[in-house]
C-alpha cells in the first residue's frame, strides 16, 4: 500500500506530496479523489505531485499499466479566519495577545511585520495566544497568522515607547490631597494609571509630553509612577505630602 507525506494541505492546493510506494514507473495518473494531479516520476517507488485544490477528505491514487494503488487519505484544510486580537498594542519587549477567529487549529506561526514571528499557543479551533516578539522601535505592524491551510491579514498590533517621566511640580501638597501636579515625560499619551506610592490619582493627559495628576490623600514622601501601554516609570523627584499645623 502506498503513502503519502504530507497527509494534509491547504484547500488551494499547489504544495508538494511525496508518494512512496512500488511499481511507479510509467504512472499514467495521480489523482486526488476526482481530481487530477500533476506529478513527477522520480523512481519506482517515489512519485512528487502537487495537490490540486480541493475540499474535505479525499483519496490518492496512482494510476500505471498495472492498475490502481489502494486510495490513500488526504485532507483539506479550510484557510483561517481571524476577527479580533484581543490585545491590540503593547511595549516594545512584548505582550501576549489572543487572536479570535476560525480554522486555527493547525496555526504555526504569528507573524508581526517585519518584526519577526511568534509560536502561537492553540487554545482551540477559534482561539491562539501568542506572545508578540520585542521590536527595536515603537510603531504599528500587520499581524499575520499561518497554518497548514494558508494564511490570513487584516489585523494591526502596535508597539508602544516605554514612557519616562522627569521632575513634577508641585512637588509638595497638603496629606488630604487634590494638588495638581504636573507631570513631563515622553510617551504619555497611552497613560492607563498613575500613582502616588501605592495609591492610584485621577489624572488628565494633555499631550504626549504632558499630564496633569492630582494627589489622592496620602502622608509621607512617595514615588509618582506613570504606567501606558509601554510600561512603568518613575517620577525623577518625590511627592512629598504636607501635614497639617496644629
Amino acid at each position: 500500500m502506498a503513502t503519502i507525506n504530507p497527509t494534509q494541505g491547504p484547500a488551494s492546493g499547489g504544495n508538494s506530496v511525496v508518494i512512496t510506494g512500488t511499481n511507479f514507473t510509467g504512472a499514467t495518473a495521480v489523482k486526488f479523489g476526482t481530481k487530477s494531479a500533476s506529478y513527477t516520476v522520480n523512481s519506482a517507488t517515489q512519485i512528487t505531485a502537487t495537490a490540486p485544490s480541493g475540499t474535505g477528505s479525499v483519496g490518492v491514487t496512482v494510476t500505471t499499466p498495472g492498475g490502481v494503488t489502494t486510495p490513500v487519505a488526504y485532507y483539506y484544510i479550510n484557510p483561517p479566519i481571524k476577527s479580533t486580537l484581543s490585545a491590540t498594542s503593547g511595549p516594545l519587549d512584548g505582550s501576549t495577545t489572543t487572536v479570535t477567529g476560525a480554522n486555527l487549529t493547525t496555526a504555526t506561526s504569528v507573524t508581526f511585520g517585519a518584526v519577526g514571528s511568534a509560536t502561537p499557543t492553540v487554545v482551540n479551533d477559534s482561539t491562539l495566544n501568542v506572545t508578540a516578539p520585542t521590536a527595536e522601535d515603537p510603531g504599528t505592524v500587520p499581524v499575520t497568522v499561518t497554518t497548514r491551510g494558508g494564511s490570513t491579514n487584516g489585523l494591526f498590533f502596535t508597539y508602544v515607547d516605554a514612557p519616562t517621566v522627569g521632575t513634577i511640580s508641585p512637588a509638595t501638597g497638603p496629606e488630604s490631597g487634590g494638588t495638581a501636579v504636573t507631570v513631563p515625560g515622553t510617551a504619555l499619551s497611552t497613560a492607563q494609571t498613575v500613582t502616588f506610592g501605592a495609591t492610584s490619582a485621577a489624572f488628565q493627559v494633555i499631550d504626549d509630553s504632558t499630564l496633569i495628576a492630582y494627589s489622592p490623600a496620602g502622608t509621607g514622601t512617595v514615588a509618582v509612577n506613570v504606567t501606558t501601554e509601554g510600561g512603568t516609570d518613575a517620577s525623577a523627584n518625590s511627592f512629598v505630602y504636607v501635614a497639617p499645623p496644629g
